[in-house]
């Protein structure tokens, strides 16, 4: 679902930063050329990355989570070229993967989103819409008041699968929108999205799809909710809508399942729902948020910056709302930054290196405090 905002990207760009076209890196280090490569994806001011290597070329794949050992991602990817029109499921080493095609985890059927790995390394959790239909469903027609919209499909259920691409156990089975699965660093808890209740609110369960809890109850979409390093709080993007216009508009969306997620901030709240903090008020889309190791700064996506709705880039704040600081800084799109679990890479999606093209890849490097 949060690669979604992909495509408003791809909608208002009338042209793309065409930056080094540098082919796909060389594996072995050492040598000047791949240094000069590596330098090249490292744009100026970028002063938290070191040695930004690219693993993904062409399409569209974002939302690269790291394996509990930090040897390993998960991703999505929508690329024509692998035989996937809508989102599928994929995993691969750190170091990318051999040959022409990802190792494929989902079925290959309907639309898939937002995959993880669960503990031990050998089984993904993420959302489907395969027992629905075989084929990719519907993307929402151009309206004529030319909002933005995101589909919320109420065929999305929450499956785990071992690497090799075969269901394991389906963990939900309500009418309705289930998706947006991660995992807590313990490797005990899941927190997801749910429409179960009416609206878009955030549950836990446990990871055998037990005990489920219900985290929020405010009227807005919560979602894209990762948990804090010591996994007692969740922190989250939600759109919060005020006015009696703004109420109706989010309603009247919704009962069409669609949102529109052109302005959201970030909010942090215990697990169990309490002390609901928001973060940010930059206004805007502020999205896609994950904790630094610390526990004290979260990194996000923002283009509260941006006059005319991009470009998209990283930023860090205090989990007090204090010392924002722009992490990225490319000319188009920048998002889904995570840490791995032990603290010394990030991934990250991005339209740089793209070759003048809507390209959106996985990239990796080290984190330089």
């Amino acid at each position: 679902m949060k690669n979604y905002l992909l495509l408003l990207i791809l909608a208002i760009f009338a042209f793309q930063a065409c930056q080094d076209s540098a082919q796909k890196p060389a594996e072995e280090a050492g040598n000047e050329e791949t240094e000069e490569i590596v330098d090249s994806l490292r744009l100026e001011g970028e002063k938290h990355f070191k040695n930004v290597r690219q693993l993904t070329f062409g399409g569209d794949n974002a939302e690269a989570y790291f394996s509990f050992d930090s040897k390993m991602l998960s991703f999505q990817a929508k690329n024509p070229a692998w035989g996937a029109d809508c989102d599928q499921i994929y995993y691969m080493p750190i170091t990318g993967y051999e040959g022409d095609i990802a190792p494929l985890v989902s079925t290959g059927k309907g639309r898939t989103t937002c995959a993880y790995f669960m503990p031990g390394d050998s089984t993904i959790i993420y959302a489907s819409t395969h027992e629905a239909d075989d084929n990719c469903p519907p993307e929402p027609a151009p309206r004529e008041d030319n909002k933005y919209v995101w589909p919320i499909y109420d065929s999305f259920d929450i499956y785990v699968s071992d690497l090799d691409g075969n269901l394991v156990t389906k963990l939900t089975d309500t009418p309705g929108y289930d998706a947006e699965p991660t995992l807590s660093p313990q490797g005990d808890k899941i927190v997801f999205t749910s429409m179960r209740t009416g609206d878009l609110e955030l549950f836990t369960m446990d990871i055998d799809g037990s005990n489920v809890q219900q985290v929020t109850d405010g009227l807005g979409y919560d979602g894209g909710a990762f948990f804090t390093p010591d996994g007692k709080k969740l922190i989250f993007r939600a759109s919060r809508p005020q006015t009696d216009e703004e109420i109706k508009t989010y309603k009247d969306l919704l009962a069409e399942g669609l949102v529109q997620p052109t302005e959201m901030e970030l909010f942090m709240c215990n697990v169990d729902g309490s002390e609901l903090t928001q973060i940010t008020d930059l206004g805007n889309a502020n999205w896609a948020p994950y904790m630094h190791p610390s526990g004290e700064k979260i990194i996000f996506c923002s283009n509260h910056a941006s006059e005319r709705g991009f470009p998209f880039n990283l930023y860090m704040i205090n989990v007090d709302g204090s010392g924002l600081e722009q992490i990225s800084f490319d000319t188009a799109f920048d998002a889904f930054l995570v840490f791995s679990p032990d603290g010394k890479k990030v991934a990250f999606s991005s339209n740089r290196n793209n070759g003048g093209t809507r390209a959106t890849n996985v990239f990796v490097a080290d984190w330089v405090e």
